[in-house]
């Protein structure tokens, strides 16, 4: 199962970076790179959401339904996103390495017999967005 994968240590405690990542209205204050197309509705295990990702800078957003698959406060965030032939699913996790700092870890599994040929077309961007992402995650959280 073809999968991408990136951490980064933020210079933070886990329950700041916790809040940056579930409250999706101050996404837009440090994500270039996902967007939800209805921030103001909490995330909640089970829920379906509409979400939008730009890869590159300057694209078109790219929308798509997903559904919360985990959600357990201040450790981890899961959803999923399928259409037939591809499945995305996304797990973003907090780990305590110290009294203030937090490894931010994001891992996204493709699956289905679309996601070799597709993932030949995105991979690079997918992981240069997430990377991209995961630095303004810390660079935002340790502002404050």
């Amino acid at each position: 199962m073809p999968t991408l994968y990136h951490e980064i240590l933020i210079s933070a405690p886990r329950q700041a970076v916790w809040e940056a990542l579930i409250y999706k209205d101050r996404w837009r204050f440090w994500n270039t790179f996902l967007y939800d197309c209805s921030p103001k509705l909490p995330f909640h295990a089970g829920q379906s959401i509409v979400l939008a990702l730009r890869r590159v800078p300057g694209d078109d957003p790219l929308e798509f339904k997903a559904t919360v698959t985990q959600l357990h406060p201040t450790f981890t965030l899961h959803w999923k996103a399928a259409i037939p032939g591809f499945r995305s699913d996304v797990a973003m996790e907090l780990q305590d390495v110290g009294p203030a700092v937090t490894k931010y870890l994001y891992q996204e599994r493709f699956s289905g017999w679309v996601s070799r040929f597709a993932l030949s077309f995105i991979k690079d961007d997918q992981l240069r967005g997430i990377r991209r992402m995961s630095g303004e995650l810390k660079d935002y959280v340790e502002r404050f």
